[in-house]
């Protein structure tokens, strides 16, 4: 498998765990340190694993809700062979988002350590 199959995977993931509010399929491709934030909320809003999975297993799926999925993939670029970062959108409810996902490779295994995001409520 191929780097940038494997990151398409991890995402792929990604993506499925927040249509369907999975937390246990997120923890398989957040390592365990990964920070969440976004500036969008005041004060800043920075959460670990540990207190953002919860977040996701409490609330609501847009699947649940019937919500079409809007998850892209715009850009992979790799830093080298254990560095990725990549760019993506997706969306739940009205709110539309765009995340900055950074993602290390470690014991072969690649895993989201960062993501950083920007949420813009999306018109009627």
């Amino acid at each position: 498998m191929t780097n940038f199959t494997a990151v398409t995977g991890v995402i792929e993931t990604y993506f499925d765990g927040l249509y369907h509010a999975d937390a246990g399929k997120l923890a398989t491709v957040f390592h365990p340190r990964a920070i969440y934030a976004t500036a969008d909320e005041t004060p800043l809003l920075y959460r670990t694993m540990d207190e953002y999975l919860p977040v996701v297993a409490g609330r609501k799926s847009p699947a649940s809700r019937g919500e079409p999925r809007r998850d892209v993939i715009e850009s992979i670029e790799f830093a080298g062979e254990n560095t990725a970062f990549a760019r993506v959108r997706c969306s739940i409810g009205s709110k539309d988002f765009v995340d900055f996902l950074t993602l290390v490779r470690a014991d072969g295994a690649w895993w989201i350590m960062a993501k950083i995001f920007q949420i813009t409520e999306r018109e009627s």
